[in-house]
């Protein structure tokens, strides 16, 4: 870790805004999650139609990560990492603002359909621009730190919903911070692999490309399915926590922006060690598997013992959240396995597509529980997400030493 203080001023500028952005991406990304049963009372809806409203407005802003990842992805490859860091950032920093202002159900729903495309682009952007511009021994350090401290936004998100009465106002404070990380934006230059590739003849941003070779498919549909669980706990679990509380008798059910407070802050620890672990291990393979067994093992405690109490509620969030947190490995997995001519496109649409997950595994979820009831309907649910992680993972390449300084074919 001491290295990192060694570099050169315009890459260490380039973690802290990419780690700052991804805070800011990450408070926004998880608001309405913390909001949701204070703001859609507060628009008209009814108790009885909370999760199906929800789950609509979820899906929204998952259709437009999901649109977004593709967009992002391909604009940083053809027109620069840096572009696409910045234009996300004010994309998302706007439509956060007008959010706060929304009077209707489908004016929020618009709005978290156009934040979704701005969030979609930070995280991959920041991750590329990191894993080009630092050495193949600090890769994994650098991501880390840039996860680590990003997630912890999702803990300031708890604080501002626990502590600022207005949602509204809470939507208006990511908007104001997002627009502040851009200040920082001087300083900071592009990746030196990215000018190389650019002053090539070599097709840049061509996201159907993999579609058109199977190595290439298998690794980015791979890649997508080992992050699956990671938001089955924060789109399902922690999301409708108080969905479950209810379903298993609880006398105080408890507050879904609490739960992704108390997930997100074991979630960051996690990260700040899954670069650690990795880098111990000289394998990202390795670390994946072990924070998997991790979630597969908390899930099932989650699913059965969270009901004790609240302490135990919250605590099994902390855990799970801890586990959870091999979301710095997988970014830096999706970067590493392509190369620099669709690298922004991949790394880009590979995280928003596994945020996308969140809309099929809400259509299980949902389906199952007039059938099975919520927490039976959750643990299908999950059980469905543990499996395709696990085995997903087993066709992966090992990345760790792989020199990034190649193009795809």
């Amino acid at each position: 870790m001491r290295e990192l203080k060694q570099l050169d001023r315009p890459v260490l500028m380039a973690i802290v805004v990419a780690s700052l952005g991804y805070f800011v991406d990450i408070y926004d990304l998880l608001l309405f999650s913390m909001v949701r049963t204070r703001s859609l009372s507060d628009l008209g809806v009814s108790a009885d139609q909370m999760i199906d409203v929800g789950t609509y407005l979820m899906d929204a802003q998952m259709l437009g990560l999901l649109f977004g990842g593709v967009l992002w992805g391909v604009l940083g490859d053809k027109r620069g990492r840096l572009s696409v860091l910045f234009g996300s950032i004010f994309l998302y920093s706007a439509a956060n603002i007008a959010n706060a202002f929304v009077t209707t159900v489908d004016q929020y729903a618009a709005l978290r359909l156009i934040a979704g495309i701005g969030l979609a682009g930070e995280l991959g952007a920041g991750i590329t621009l990191i894993a080009e511009l630092l050495p193949q021994r600090l890769r994994g350090y650098g991501t880390s730190i840039v996860a680590g401290v990003g997630i912890l936004g999702a803990v300031f998100g708890g604080l501002v919903a626990e502590f600022v009465p207005s949602w509204r106002a809470a939507y208006i404070i990511g908007g104001v911070m997002g627009f502040l990380v851009l200040l920082l934006r001087v300083g900071v230059r592009e990746s030196g692999m990215f000018h190389r590739t650019k002053e090539t003849s070599i097709a840049r941003g061509n996201f159907f490309s993999i579609f058109t070779r199977w190595q290439t498919f298998k690794k980015f549909l791979a890649v997508i399915l080992i992050g699956v669980p990671i938001w089955y706990v924060v789109g399902i679990l922690m999301t409708f926590s108080p969905e479950f509380g209810k379903a298993w008798g609880m006398d105080a059910p408890p507050e879904a922006h609490l739960a992704v407070l108390f997930c997100y802050a074991g979630l960051s620890v996690g990260d700040f060690m899954s670069g650690i672990v990795s880098h111990r291990l000289q394998s990202r393979r390795k670390a994946i598997f072990g924070y998997l067994i991790g979630v597969a093992v908390m899930v099932v405690v989650f699913l059965t013992m969270a009901k004790a109490s609240l302490f135990a509620f919250y605590l099994c969030c902390l855990i799970i959240g801890f586990f959870s947190g091999y979301w710095a490995m997988f970014v830096t997995v999706a970067a590493e396995q392509f190369g620099t001519n669709i690298r922004a496109t991949m790394t880009t649409s590979v995280p928003n597509f596994v945020r996308a997950s969140v809309i099929p595994m809400n259509v299980v979820f949902r389906w199952g529980i007039p059938t099975m009831g919520v927490m039976l309907s959750g643990a299908v649910t999950g059980l469905i997400a543990m499996i395709v992680a696990f085995v997903a993972l087993g066709f992966l390449e090992e990345t760790f030493h792989k020199d990034l300084d190649y193009h795809e074919g």
